[in-house]
């Protein structure tokens, strides 16, 4: 049976910090996480590690590392005394924001680790991350009650060769149990494409093993929209904020995403600037009516 890893008291809101960085223009990371799992009935604490002037996939854009702040921006939350369920990190802007990370781990030891180890697509590491960096990134790996990799970021954090997305089970089975190793409780490995019309998602928990994981199937469409990822990743959290089960939790965020893809095409400069997710909302918000 896929995992609940959260029990929901319709009557409390939890509270998730979003550790990710900050686009002016351009829908992705805190642009992508705050209302995603607001919509889901979540109190969002944004953890800022970059303000970028918009995404990376513009040719222009200004980058501003937020790492010498935040350990007084936490050491505030600690005098006020503010209380988490959840950590949820994305991208990062540099090595030392893993500690910052690991330090919320300590301080917050009963919330849920959600880890989304935004580092690269199509094989390729975003523009503004090095091999330190990625590095880094695996240290969260370990612990991570889910990790939400798609095949770039899951042969990164295993060191081994970008295999293209047409992948076999077999070899979804190989990627998962390495990342079981690491010490993943929960993994979701994005974005299998056999060039069927469909895209596939899978869910295993490492309790029950690579020969019981889940295979979460949804129309894929003919374009791509920057920041389906961060869309992905937040709406499948609001979805274990839900109560859902992971598998639950993935269908969710996959017809999340293809729903907002939908209306996405409709917008100017959608290729560029993102998925438009704002009228699919509403299919977060009924999950806690």
């Amino acid at each position: 049976m896929p995992e609940v890893l959260y029990e929901r008291n319709r009557e409390y809101i939890p509270r998730i910090a979003a550790v990710h960085d900050m686009c002016g223009y351009g829908k992705c990371s805190l642009t992508a996480a705050i209302p995603i799992l607001s919509a889901a009935g979540c109190d969002v604490c944004p953890v800022p590690t970059a303000l970028f002037s918009a995404h990376t996939r513009y040719k222009v854009f200004t980058m501003e590392d937020t790492t010498d702040m935040l350990g007084g921006y936490l050491d505030a939350w600690q005098q006020e005394g503010v209380e988490l369920d959840g950590v949820y990190s994305g991208f990062l802007g540099s090595p030392d924001q893993v500690a910052i990370i690991q330090r919320l781990y300590r301080e917050y030891p009963k919330s849920l680790r959600f880890v989304d180890p935004v580092m690269g697509d199509a094989g390729e590491m975003y523009a503004t991350y090095t091999a330190q960096l990625c590095e880094a990134m695996g240290a969260l790996v370990d612990g991570a009650d889910l990790l939400m990799p798609n095949l770039t970021e899951s042969s990164i954090l295993t060191g081994t060769e970008y295999p293209g997305q047409d992948i076999t089970n077999e070899q979804v089975r190989q990627i998962i149990g390495n990342l079981f190793d690491m010490g993943a409780k929960n993994v979701v490995l994005k974005g299998i494409d056999h060039n069927d019309g469909r895209i596939r998602n899978f869910v295993a928990n490492a309790k029950e093993g690579v020969d019981r994981m889940t295979e979460c199937v949804h129309e894929k469409l003919p374009y791509m929209c920057h920041g389906t990822g961060d869309a992905f990743a937040s709406a499948m959290i609001g979805g274990v904020m839900a109560g859902l089960d992971l598998a639950a939790a993935s269908r969710l965020a996959g017809e999340f995403v293809h729903n907002a893809m939908v209306q996405t095409k409709f917008q100017p400069d959608y290729q560029d600037r993102g998925v438009s997710f704002e009228l699919s909302l509403g299919d977060l918000t009924s999950l806690v009516d």
